[in-house]
């Protein structure tokens, strides 16, 4: 059976992913009786992040392995943009489709620079090209390309791998992106801030993305739409998050949703979503003076100082300035920001995690954008449950 969805994609979203269709696509190994995965149809519509999600052994990363060919489908037939994936050169239709895996898959004995550079250099890009490339793609992805450009991949932490193995993936600009379980191997708080990242990437670029995890939260954060695969890759359920975690086509997907369904709600509803407080700024080079009777006049006895471009630095208080001369390094570490990219699930993580019950929020180039607090957050959630409430009252009608 053919599981197509229409693009829920807005004009104003830029699209620079191409759609893929799996007809009939079926992998079967020598001496297994029965196929790894068996005649899977589904249509990825282009800019999309489609996620992958089932137990493990199911078949999602064969199934997605077989989009580049790293796997080669035993029948059926896969286009992308419309093309046949399997009357193109395997190594040509590699090079036009980014691949990211975990543990990054970074070449160990290359610089950043040169990992980065891997897939511009194999299709004859000039080297004055590549150096530009890599230097605004390790931007991108968050890494000061002056600061990590000459480093070896041993020198980074596994969140930095991960960023620049993004990197790397994107940088011949490919239409398709596939991801194996790339957060996987990183501690949960990184593995948030990557999932932001990756969101926050997406809304620049609208590559087409297909992204294989086990784990549903994942799914629901990341998915345009969640493929929620059984054995041989079947396909229980194709659709939006909300749809899953509303109607759950079958117990098998009832199982992944978990008795927290509402719970999950919160990873729908992104930080952008809910208005912001504001509270008093001033960047590294401003006087001290000037912020010392800004705050004075204020009841909230708190600022924040910020970069050259405006990305948050420090919390500052009286306290701190009253012996400054300098807002260079001065005041508390910043606590753990979210962006506007996060859910509110992540917000809730990062309030509780901090003692003045607010959490930074962050622009898409990471810029200070507001404050998310516990007051703003409650309100919000009150006000999605009073229109549950109310939309379920007239459904009783």
């Amino acid at each position: 059976m053919t599981e197509t969805i229409p693009s829920a994609i807005s004009a104003a979203h830029k699209v620079s992913g191409v759609e893929i269709v799996l007809e009939s696509v079926t992998k079967r190994y020598p001496g297994q009786k029965d196929a790894a995965v068996d005649n899977v149809s589904l249509t990825i519509p282009a800019g999309e992040i489609v996620v992958f999600v089932g137990p493990s052994g199911c078949g999602k990363t064969t199934t997605m392995r077989m989009i580049n060919r790293l796997i080669e489908p035993t029948s059926g037939k896969i286009t992308i943009d419309g093309k046949d994936a399997l009357s193109i050169d395997p190594d040509k239709l590699r090079r036009g489709i980014g691949y990211s895996i975990q543990q990054a898959g970074l070449f160990p004995h290359f610089t950043i620079a040169k990992n980065v550079a891997t897939v511009p250099g194999l299709i004859g890009w000039d080297k004055k090209r590549i150096t530009a490339r890599v230097d605004e793609m390790l931007d991108l992805v968050g890494l000061d390309p002056d600061t990590y450009r000459d480093r070896y991949p041993r020198q980074l932490s596994g969140g930095q791998q991960q960023r620049v193995g993004v990197a790397r993936a994107l940088a011949a600009d490919p239409p398709v992106l596939l991801m194996d379980e790339p957060f996987g191997a990183v501690d949960p708080i990184t593995r948030g801030l990557l999932q932001d990242e990756l969101m926050r990437l997406q809304s620049e670029l609208g590559k087409t993305i297909v992204f294989v995890t086990h784990d549903f939260n994942e799914a629901v954060k990341l998915g345009d739409r969640i493929a929620v695969l059984g054995n041989q890759s079947s396909i229980m359920q194709y659709d939006t998050p909300e749809a899953i975690l509303a109607n759950p086509a079958n117990d098998m997907v009832a199982g992944f949703v978990g008795a927290d369904a509402s719970l999950k709600q919160l990873t729908l509803t992104r930080v952008r979503q809910i208005k912001l407080k504001q509270c008093i700024t001033a960047r590294e080079t401003d006087s001290v003076e000037s912020l010392r009777s800004k705050l004075a006049d204020r009841k909230w006895k708190w600022a924040l100082v910020l970069d050259q471009r405006d990305r948050p630095l420090r919390w500052v208080s009286p306290m701190h300035l009253a012996h400054a001369t300098s807002l260079r390094g001065v005041g508390n570490e910043l606590g753990e920001a979210v962006s506007i990219q996060s859910t509110l699930q992540d917000a809730l993580e990062a309030l509780l995690a901090e003692s003045n019950a607010s959490t930074v929020v962050t622009g898409l180039r990471g810029e200070y954008v507001g404050l998310i607090t516990i007051d703003s957050l409650v309100s919000h959630l009150s006000e999605m449950r009073a229109e549950h409430e109310h939309d379920h009252d007239e459904e009783a009608e």
